[in-house]
């Protein structure tokens, strides 16, 4: 396949609101399944539960799909304006800020002063973070040759996936990062496989606009549907390893529920208006979407940590909450959370530029100081 620079003119200036739809949608199901920590152990064991999981386990998939992919979509689109390099540090900025709320969660569940080892535990920002800190590079380089970047991350990404059950047999501190366990929920085998996968459809919508998205994304889902067909065929040429954790076939069935998912909701955005002003769902969505890192701080906090060492979802309704409760209770942090979501929002656009016009005033008093002397 040959590769030629980009140029803005073969550039597709499309906006792609549907990934910010699946990623308002994945926070809403996140909550729902954080909150399952309320029912009483009784239900958490019931068949519903168990359904109620199967969807829920797209949720990690959705997340890390969407950071790759805005990765991929905005260093095409920077490469074409000749913006690259700035876009590298929004990029490393956005990195450095999901690492630094991993680690404020992290302190908030563990002694990290006395045991500065719970640093390296490998959760979901964790991942999020060194997966954003991983496709970054390639995204960057070869951001004026998306044909080059689509194909390499899509390899990539089979190639992650296809070791995946290797990763079980690694031994030692290496172990973090290939294999499940209580230290590790999140480690980068499998999941660094989605961010790559996010890249090839974030490079494609980006050079191709949403019609080649649309055939992206039935691609996935058609190796989705392969994927799950040769499921014991997949489990066979490895190890015994957990098949729900690292098998590909496994892996296949999440990306391509996934697909299916942001190929639905990248119609529906094809069926709205440029111009329609967006409903309240829509803006309800989207405020989610676009304040991930925000919502996953805010909901765990409300759920499980103390505030003030008194309040918590967990401690009034925890381990005792039937199905009514739940949802009653699900809705209520899901509200909340939108709240605190929004007034942090607001509170970033009113702090902003007064942090800008603080900087510029200091700027200038140092550019006339020696003036003065």
């Amino acid at each position: 396949m040959t590769s030629t620079p980009a140029s803005p003119s073969l550039l597709s200036r499309e906006r792609i609101r549907a990934i910010d739809w699946l990623r308002g949608i994945a926070v809403l199901f996140m909550i729902q399944t954080h909150t399952l920590a309320l029912l009483t152990p009784e239900l958490r064991r019931s068949v519903w539960v168990a359904r109620l999981l199967r969807v829920d386990g797209l949720v990690a998939p959705a997340f890390i799909f969407s950071a790759g992919f805005a990765t991929a979509l905005m260093m095409v689109r920077s490469a074409a304006s000749g913006t690259v390099r700035s876009r590298v540090h929004r990029n490393l900025r956005r990195a450095g800020e999901v690492l630094a709320v991993a680690t404020l969660v992290n302190w908030a569940w563990f002694p990290l002063l006395r045991e500065p080892v719970w640093l390296l535990r490998m959760d979901i920002l964790q991942c999020v973070g060194l997966c954003l800190l991983i496709v970054l590079p390639a995204a960057a380089l070869l951001s004026a040759r998306p044909r080059m970047l689509s194909a390499s991350a899509f390899v990539l990404a089979m190639v992650t996936f296809a070791v995946s059950p290797l990763g079980e047999q690694v031994d030692g501190p290496w172990a973090t990062l290939t294999e499940k366990s209580s230290f590790a929920p999140f480690p980068l085998l499998p999941w660094l496989g989605y961010a790559w996968l996010g890249v090839f459809a974030g490079t494609i919508a980006g050079a191709w606009g949403r019609a080649g998205l649309v055939r992206a994304l039935a691609v996935l889902m058609a190796l989705g549907l392969a994927g799950v067909v040769l499921g014991d065929y997949l489990y066979g040429l490895y190890p015994p390893h957990r098949f729900f954790v690292a098998n590909p076939s496994n892996a296949a069935a999440r990306f391509g529920w996934v697909s299916t998912v942001l190929l639905v909701l990248t119609w529906l955005e094809a069926r709205v208006p440029a111009s329609a002003t967006p409903s309240r769902l829509r803006r309800f969505v989207e405020v989610f979407g676009t304040s991930s890192l925000s919502a996953y701080f805010f909901h765990e906090m409300l759920l499980f940590y103390r505030l003030g060492g008194v309040f918590s979802f967990q401690r009034f309704w925890g381990d005792r909450s039937g199905w009514l409760q739940y949802w009653v209770l699900t809705a209520i942090l899901i509200g909340l959370t939108f709240a605190l979501c929004v007034a942090l929002d607001r509170a970033e656009r009113v702090a902003r530029p007064a942090f800008r016009s603080l900087a510029e005033r200091i700027l200038r008093q140092g550019q006339q100081a020696p003036a003065g002397r």
